[in-house]
């Protein structure tokens, strides 16, 4: 089986932003949420509420933003 970075998908409520993408970035976006349904034996969800999770998950894992972020709020208080 596939091991995805993704796992299903959470309701949240939505702000509204408009994006452009490369057509390879859409049909990626799409091939991810075929194989993502697949996986979770859930139904193929809408490729555009991947990017949400996708941002996410990149940057909870970018090890610099992390502790940029962490630095940033040291200084605040």
């Amino acid at each position: 089986m596939t091991k995805l970075k993704l796992g299903p998908l959470t309701e949240d409520k939505p702000v509204k932003v408009s994006v452009e993408l490369p057509a390879g970035v859409h049909r990626d976006l799409v091939a991810y949420a075929e194989t993502l349904g697949r996986t979770t034996g859930q139904a193929v969800p809408d490729p555009v509420r991947l990017i949400v999770p996708m941002i996410t998950r990149f940057m909870a894992t970018d090890r610099a933003f992390t502790k940029a972020r962490r630095d940033q709020s040291q200084i605040r208080g």
